[in-house]
């Protein structure tokens, strides 16, 4: 990536049959293969929503994997704030949320100083992989050992891919990304932060927090949202 542009969406679920029933209640679709997550002891189900806008975006349904134990420090949390117990809590009563997004950055050391300069620590920069069936995905990642996404969910985690991008080998869903609207109560702050990381083009607006996704779908112009 040479510029920096919304990479995926992150919807989060007690575990992944939950999330897939979400995924073809809500959306119409059934999403495709993930995989797992050895540092965090989670995994996903992934469904790629790219445009022209968005060229390389997917939504992913992640879960904790309850059998698996995370190599992370015994001190970390797991990233997205998944230990948080009370959106745990929300999730089991409610359902799948979207919880965060991901932004694709073409220097992520130098996307962190930028917010480093304006007062935030998005967190220290990790290596991650995971095999796949057509070979060995890699990528950098912003992890805070706290796990919190920061502005409530609003402002991104940050990622730097390898040489192979997650939706290289996914197929087209039926499903497309059309727009994304953020709101929050200290939208001035989050709009710097934003136009620091080159995602000045994302409305940002003041009032509760809540960040939603516009996706066009099988069943029509669908909007998910914390």
């Amino acid at each position: 990536m040479t510029t920096t542009t919304i990479d995926h969406l992150v919807v989060m679920a007690t575990n992944l049959e939950q999330g897939v029933a979400w995924c073809e209640a809500t959306l119409g679709v059934t999403p495709g293969p993930g995989g797992e997550h050895p540092l965090m002891g989670t995994h996903n189900r992934l469904l790629k929503i790219a445009t022209a806008r968005y060229s390389t975006a997917y939504l992913e349904i992640i879960a904790i994997n309850s059998e698996a134990t995370p190599s992370i420090s015994t001190r970390a949390r797991r990233w997205f704030d998944m230990d948080d117990l009370a959106l745990q809590a929300r999730v089991a009563q409610h359902g799948p949320v979207l919880t965060h997004s991901v932004a694709s950055v073409p220097d992520i050391h130098a996307a962190v100083a930028a917010l480093a300069a304006q007062g935030i620590d998005r967190g220290a920069v990790v290596q991650a992989s995971r095999p796949t069936a057509t070979g060995l995905l890699q990528w950098q990642m912003t992890v805070r050992t706290d796990g919190q996404r920061l502005f409530d969910g609003c402002l991104p985690t940050l990622i730097q891919w390898g040489d192979t991008h997650a939706t290289d080998a996914m197929p087209d869903s039926g499903v497309t990304l059309q727009r994304l609207n953020v709101q929050h109560p200290q939208a001035a702050a989050l709009r710097s932060a934003y136009q620091a990381l080159g995602l000045a083009a994302v409305p940002i607006t003041e009032g509760p927090a809540r960040l939603g996704a516009h996706l066009q779908t099988p069943k029509g112009l669908i909007e998910i949202h914390t």
